[in-house]
């Protein structure tokens, strides 16, 4: 068994970029960073035989990353007929205004501020773009407009930063809420269980081939970790920076500051559930 086969979720190796399924293609944000690994991972996703596709979260205001998406999509016979945001953080959106000008797509995401000459998304609504079907899933958690695009013809979901390729991602307390993220978490191994989705095309890191396994991964993690911000808590650790040098003391100090966002939220759920006295 190969390390990457030991890890949950089982990450697929090889390249980034390039295609991950029949109508998935990935195109890799030149963003590398502890908090982006990486790079942004732009999708194109299409029906194979359409000469339309639909753009999920374009990445940074890079003009070369964007020039590079509309070039991939045309060298597929495909132009831009749709660009979708997974949430706001600008490492998945901060390009979204420019690539709309570029290619003459609407931009469509939960939040209005981030919309242009498009709909807005949310619960039940389907993509229909070039006869493609992207079903839009509520995943909040990470941030309150964090969506997921359940990709059936290909047994995928595309997750944004719910879940990533590698690691685990934070709660952007205040504006991301654990409660919320433990509910979409249910919500995408349901998707694994009950829609047969079995891979994970995450906004960064590779793509995850065992999408049950993440799921529950990802479930388990949260519950060990609140189980040690409540044991910090109990030890005498007040503040959040000194339940986070408690536990997460085995992780880079570049992430502390993420890590700290997650333990204000793991502490409000605490609070919330009477687990900690406030």
């Amino acid at each position: 068994m190969t390390e990457a086969a030991a890890l949950p979720g089982r990450p697929r190796g090889g390249a980034l970029s390039g295609q991950a399924t029949a109508r998935a293609h990935c195109v890799l944000a030149p963003n590398p960073s502890p908090m982006t690994l990486d790079g942004t991972n732009t999708w194109i996703v299409a029906e194979p035989d359409s000469d339309r596709a639909v753009v999920i979260d374009p990445g940074p205001l890079d003009e070369s990353h964007l020039q590079a998406v509309i070039e991939t999509a045309e060298r597929a016979g495909k132009r831009i007929a749709l660009t979708l945001l997974t949430h706001g953080h600008h490492d998945h959106a901060e390009g979204a205004a420019r690539f709309a000008e570029l290619t003459g797509s609407a931009v469509r995401a939960l939040d209005p501020a981030l919309r242009l000459g498009g709909e807005g998304l949310g619960a039940g609504d389907v993509i229909t773009t070039g006869g493609l079907e992207l079903r839009v899933v509520p995943t909040p958690g990470h941030t309150s407009d964090s969506l997921s695009f359940h990709l059936p013809a290909d047994a995928a979901v595309l997750t944004g930063d719910t879940v990533l390729g590698r690691g685990t991602t934070m709660v952007a307390h205040p504006d991301g809420r654990l409660g919320d993220y433990l509910d979409s978490l249910r919500r995408l191994r349901s998707l694994t269980v009950d829609d047969g989705v079995s891979t994970v095309l995450p906004g960064h890191g590779p793509v995850l081939n065992d999408a049950q396994g993440a799921m529950e991964f990802y479930l388990a993690h949260r519950a060990h970790r609140l189980a040690q911000v409540e044991t910090a808590v109990e030890a005498g650790h007040r503040t959040p920076a000194e339940v986070v040098a408690s536990v997460y003391a085995d992780v880079d100090r570049s992430l502390w500051p993420a890590a700290e966002l997650s333990v204000r939220a793991q502490l409000d759920y605490l609070g919330e559930h009477g687990l900690i006295e406030d």
